[in-house]
């Protein structure tokens, strides 16, 4: 029970990169989250840490060694949940799409916490190729994303088959273009700037090839985090973006932008084949009986 403690106080302070704002967070003094960590490095025969004055950061050891701990309590939460039949709180890590955290979960997630309180949901974002690795290695439960259409039209799809996951539809979104007015269609050269979530994301890579982008040497694709620069970048009216309708319908768009519709993708919830614990089957269950409209 020890050595479970000494990894969740690591990790909190790898999170943290603060003793002191660990121990605030974790109900301890410093001084006893010190011990323990040294503890550990002891044990382990590896600083973990890099201390600098009183700055903290994570060595090479530490930055490895942090996957493996998240991994090691994330079982254990998930071994008590599973024996207890359920009777230990459970916890879902759930993944999901910038767009889908954005406009569709609000809603199931709180629906889901009124009819299953005990369940503890963490949740985090990121591109869909990202999030589907992240399920592989175990770092996450479960992943709402999309696949590009042009991976299931061709070979790519056999590679599917061999990653040991399943795949479940949720929903079906629309994609659509948002150009400035006077645009007369996706090849106008007067713009030939795309604003886009860096690589790995499906929608970047719907636009990329619904314009023709890979095949072009006069487009640029300017990266961003965020839904907002996007639509911000394309009032600039030297960009254009794409982003589905669910979204846009949580956004005031200025005047001076147009949207057109480009096309349906399908959103899928993924997880492990074999994975399963009461509070995931929960999980599912409430899924299936939601109606994303």
């Amino acid at each position: 029970m020890d050595d479970f403690e000494s990894l969740r106080i690591f990790v909190c302070v790898a999170e943290e990169l603060s003793v002191t704002g660990a121990a605030r967070r974790l109900g301890k003094s410093p001084s006893n989250v010190t011990t323990k960590l040294q503890k550990l490095e002891a044990n382990l025969g590896a600083e973990l840490l890099v201390r600098t004055g009183k700055r903290i950061s994570l060595s090479h050891a530490g930055e490895a060694f942090l996957d493996y701990a998240a991994k090691l309590l994330s079982l254990r939460a998930e071994s008590m949940h599973v024996v207890s039949g359920g009777r230990t709180p459970g916890t879902i890590r759930i993944g999901s799409m910038e767009a889908t955290a954005a406009s569709r979960l609000p809603d199931f997630l709180a629906s889901f916490n009124t009819a299953f309180p005990a369940v503890r949901l963490e949740l985090g974002t990121g591109p869909s190729m990202k999030l589907m690795d992240d399920v592989r290695s175990g770092r996450l439960d479960c992943a709402f994303l999309a696949i590009p259409p042009s991976f299931l039209d061709s070979a790519l799809s056999d590679r599917l088959e061999v990653l040991d996951l399943v795949f479940q539809d949720a929903w079906e979104e629309s994609l659509v273009l948002l150009s400035p007015r006077g645009i007369a269609d996706q090849q106008d050269s007067t713009v030939r700037t795309l604003a886009a979530f860096p690589p790995g994301c499906t929608y970047r890579r719907i636009a990329e090839e619904t314009l023709n982008i890979p095949e072009s040497d006069d487009w640029t694709i300017q990266e961003t985090s965020s839904y907002h620069v996007m639509v911000a970048l394309a009032s600039t009216g030297r960009c254009v973006t794409v982003l589905p309708e669910s979204v846009l319908g949580t956004m005031k768009i200025p005047e001076t932008l147009i949207s057109t519709p480009l096309r349906r993708v399908k959103t899928q919830v993924t997880w492990r084949k074999g994975y399963g614990t009461p509070a995931f089957d929960q999980f599912l269950g409430h899924l299936s009986g939601t109606d994303f409209g």
